[in-house]
């Protein structure tokens, strides 16, 4: 066999063994809560389960998870939402007690690569308000999409004339 087709064979199966990958993890306020988005990628209809920590003073406390048990201190403060490649964590009640370093780790069913982890540091008076309109834009194939026909609708007008 060809070296160069065996390293393609080989980092095509890593490639389709890894089922979801973190791009983006982000922290804002929403009023008095904090808001932690975790943008993934996912190339498997695999369940997904997460798990959203905090690590202060040395020691990590789970907040919400579908992977291990939460904590009472936030059990009730606390709330997860899943959207199409976003897992959102809701953290009312966001005071400087709750500053830390905050970890999101994602798990797909049947994913042998092992978790996704991705960390943010959280400052409450380093963090932004959450715009408004962010769910909108957080899948953007949509606003791409229009964009790239804006010069297709046009000209249909300029025809049609």
């Amino acid at each position: 066999m060809n070296p160069t087709v065996g390293i393609a064979v080989i980092l095509t199966v890593l490639q389709a063994a890894h089922c979801q990958m973190i791009k983006d993890l982000s922290a804002c306020l929403l009023g008095q809560s904090l808001r932690v988005d975790c943008r993934y990628e996912n190339k498997t209809s695999n369940p997904l389960t997460y798990e959203f920590s905090i690590t202060k003073d040395n020691r990590k406390h789970v907040i919400h998870s579908t992977i291990s048990v939460s904590e009472n201190v936030y059990r009730n403060r606390a709330n997860v939402t899943m959207h199409k490649n976003l897992v959102c964590l809701h953290l009312q009640s966001f005071t400087t007690s709750d500053e830390g370093v905050y970890m999101c780790e994602l798990k797909a069913t049947n994913d042998y690569t092992g978790n996704q982890m991705k960390n943010i540091t959280v400052i409450k008076d380093k963090l932004e308000k959450c715009a408004g309109f962010s769910l909108l834009i957080q899948n953007t194939s949509w606003l791409l999409l229009l964009l790239l026909s804006l010069p297709l609708l046009q000209a249909v007008d300029f025809v049609s004339l």
